[in-house]
């Protein structure tokens, strides 16, 4: 693995300062290995509401589900050009600048990767706090919700969906699916239906995913994990890690690499202050 050395970071805010959102990309050269190949890639339109203080100005972002042979992984398109922009900014030798001004046009509110059956009786989710400065796994045996079916439909991308229900992960659920499409998937840990959920949501409306494009592969296509390298932690450890950060995120980040400096600005390049107890309203509680 290698690591590039940058020893001043200057740290962008999104928007605003509740909604302040730290990311930092060291050019990290993440090994990924193929773990199986596409059949179906499912793109769903995400509402969340991070600040509670703010719920009628929920965050948007486009998330991506891939789903495999036997396999599957659910996660952030936009991070994902992200990355890969800014693995081309390291590569090429580009200027602070430059890396500033595309970490902002780019910015993710969900780093979170989750891969289902994966390994073989597992869930994974792998998540870079603040961009690569803490590179966490976590493994969980593989947990499939308890649905309650109900006699009500809903048309979404043409498909008629049926209406579930169900508890899972600390929050009340209801998702839509399509019999039409047998795949027993869904966004994020949701699946265990009789056809691919198009649409989901939490009872408090914190969380909604919304199917906006579904496409086949015409020609092999990897899915790609590249959590060899992470630190493997528990869903305690993991949350504890996401809590600290939320707290205290510049903290998190000299904690983690005394030897940084780091400055922050606003989205106008104006020095600000530190943030503190950021908003955290996290999916899985």
């Amino acid at each position: 693995m290698r690591l590039k050395s940058i020893f001043t970071l200057a740290l962008m805010l999104a928007t605003t300062a509740a909604q302040a959102q730290i990311k930092v990309s060291l050019g990290k050269d993440i090994r990924k290995d193929t773990i199986d190949q596409k059949r179906l890639i499912v793109q769903y339109d995400m509402q969340a509401v991070i600040d509670l203080s703010e719920a009628d100005q929920p965050l948007s972002e486009t998330l991506r589900l891939d789903i495999g042979q036997s396999t599957s992984r659910f996660y952030s398109y936009t991070a994902f050009l992200q990355d890969s922009i800014l693995a081309a900014d390291f590569a090429a030798g580009a200027s602070m600048e430059v890396i500033q001004q595309h970490a902002q046009q780019y910015q993710s509110q969900w780093s979170e990767e989750t891969f289902k059956h994966y390994p073989k009786g597992m869930t994974t989710t792998l998540d870079a706090v603040a961009g690569q400065i803490s590179l966490l796994r976590c493994e969980e045996p593989e947990e499939t919700p308890r649905w309650t079916l109900t006699a009500d439909t809903l048309t979404v991308l043409g498909y008629r969906c049926t209406r579930a229900t169900t508890d899972f992960k600390g929050r009340t659920w209801t998702a839509w699916f399509a019999p039409d499409i047998p795949l027993s998937e869904g966004p994020w840990k949701l699946c265990g239906l009789p056809g691919l959920i198009l649409k989901a949501e939490d009872a408090e409306g914190h969380y909604r995913f919304t199917a906006n494009g579904i496409e086949q592969p015409r020609t092999p296509t990897p899915i790609l994990y590249g959590g060899r390298d992470y630190e493997p932690v528990s869903r305690k450890q993991y949350a504890k890690v996401h809590e600290r950060f939320a707290t205290d995120p510049v903290g998190f980040i000299t904690s983690t690499m005394p030897n940084v400096k780091v400055t922050v600005s606003d989205k106008h390049g104006n020095p600000t202050r530190n943030p503190k107890d950021t908003p955290y309203n996290p999916i899985e509680r």
